[in-house]
């Protein structure tokens, strides 16, 4: 089976066609602006366009900057209010003309790294955490995604965590790298006594300047950078409609790689 990823992002909609035995493009990415506004119909046909420069997929997986349940948006925090509770999954699929499933996009980047990068091969509870615009999270259970988690707006200080530890508040502020870690250990520490996660699995842009502030960070959960960068959410879209192509259970990301592998 053939897969397309598209990951809608705040600048850009990106799509590649997608390896998902080995979470590896196929060929190059293709890219074009996020319309502004960025309305239901707008993205639809932006997500065309980008589908429209590949072929012969089979389905598609679209990631969105909001809460997925059942191939609906619920909420449209960085998009235009149009996606509330707009059918996505059903509106691509008509457009493009082939099976296509929706999920979160810190979800998908977490689907590809437990699958493929800096969180393979981990059991228990493990959390990757997105630090850009805002903060993203996605929580998995033994390989499981636990979907739409918004770990990003925990309040602390009576405001969302995001609004002072997510990279664009260490950038708006002008904070040096000691300061924003304390916010960002702070951060973490909390999350830890809610959930006390195995491991942490940091992306987002920063995640390539790691060395700059995970020597800063005295957590007790292990914490390593993520390794796929910017294909994550298209790697991960890719991952999540190959599982939808298999029905209910198929939602073990490290279960396609090793089943296909084993195929090869």
């Amino acid at each position: 089976m053939t897969i397309l990823g598209i990951d809608i992002g705040g600048s850009g909609v990106k799509g590649a066609l997608v390896d998902q035995a080995r979470g590896e493009l196929i060929g190059e990415r293709f890219r074009v602006p996020t319309p502004q506004p960025a309305d239901v119909a707008s993205v639809v046909e932006a997500v065309a366009e980008v589908a429209a420069q590949f072929d012969g997929f089979d389905s598609v997986g679209v990631t969105f900057p909001g809460v997925v349940v059942d191939g609906v948006t619920r909420t449209a925090a960085n998009v235009d209010k149009s996606w509330l509770e707009a059918p996505a999954a059903r509106l691509f699929s008509e457009r493009l003309g082939k099976p296509v499933t929706v999920l979160n996009d810190a979800d998908a980047a977490g689907v590809a790294e437990v699958a493929f990068g800096g969180g393979r091969d981990q059991s228990g509870l493990i959390m990757m955490l997105t630090f850009g615009t805002g903060i993203g999270s996605a929580l998995f259970l033994d390989g499981v995604l636990i979907p739409n988690t918004e770990f990003g707006h925990l309040e602390l200080d009576g405001v969302d965590a995001e609004s002072r530890a997510a990279d664009r508040a260490r950038e708006s502020e002008d904070l040096s790298w000691e300061r924003w870690a304390v916010r960002v250990e702070r951060y973490l520490r909390h999350v830890e006594m809610l959930l006390s996660p195995r491991l942490f699995v940091i992306g987002g842009g920063v995640s390539k300047k790691s060395e700059k502030f995970f020597p800063l960070l005295d957590i007790k959960t292990p914490i390593v950078p993520a390794t796929l960068l910017n294909n994550a959410g298209i790697i991960g879209a890719a991952i999540a409609a190959a599982q939808a192509a298999e029905g209910p259970g198929g939602q073990d990301p490290g279960a396609i790689a090793v089943d296909t592998t084993e195929v090869h």
